[in-house]
């Protein structure tokens, strides 16, 4: 599956005209720390992908990796009520299985929500379809990319 999830994600960089910054790292970015070990960035920089469910839609939130977020944050920005995905669901709703969400790609478009804090970064690096392999961008781009809502979406405390 990883093949066929991981091609989704670059025909999706590509046809948002965004190049093709796919890199994998065979020991694994399945956490938002191996990630950035990985990459050789700061944990903020890993723009982490979270599910949630609101009825039948995802809802997914590009957070910064630094960052836990508070559902009733994402609840409030998109105006109804969420809850916490579960693995087989994130699946059949995104096309990609937890540790390989991205940004771009998804087999039915979720609703999207994009952390403010990750607005104040340059560069970023996002899931690319599996738990080994993400991609660079910018905020900016994820935003362009996704026409994701920029919230406050950071649990305090």
């Amino acid at each position: 599956m990883s093949g066929s999830s991981v091609d989704r994600v670059r025909a999706g960089l590509l046809a948002a005209n965004h190049p093709d910054t796919i890199r994998a790292f065979p020991e694994g970015t399945r956490s938002a720390a191996e990630a950035a070990a990985a990459v050789g960035c700061e944990v903020a920089q890993i723009a982490k992908s979270i599910v949630f469910r609101a009825g039948a839609r995802a809802v997914l939130v590009i957070a910064s990796g630094a960052n836990r977020v508070d559902m009733g944050k994402v609840a409030a920005a998109i105006g109804q009520p969420v809850k916490r995905a579960e693995g087989a669901w994130v699946r059949d709703a995104t096309g990609f299985a937890i540790g390989g969400v991205s940004p771009v790609g998804h087999v039915a478009p979720p609703i999207l929500l994009l952390d403010a804090d990750l607005m104040a970064l340059g560069t970023v690096w996002a899931a690319a379809g599996s738990p080994q392999h993400v991609f660079r961008t910018s905020p900016a781009e994820l935003l362009r990319m996704t026409g994701a809502k920029v919230a406050d979406l950071r649990e305090e405390g």
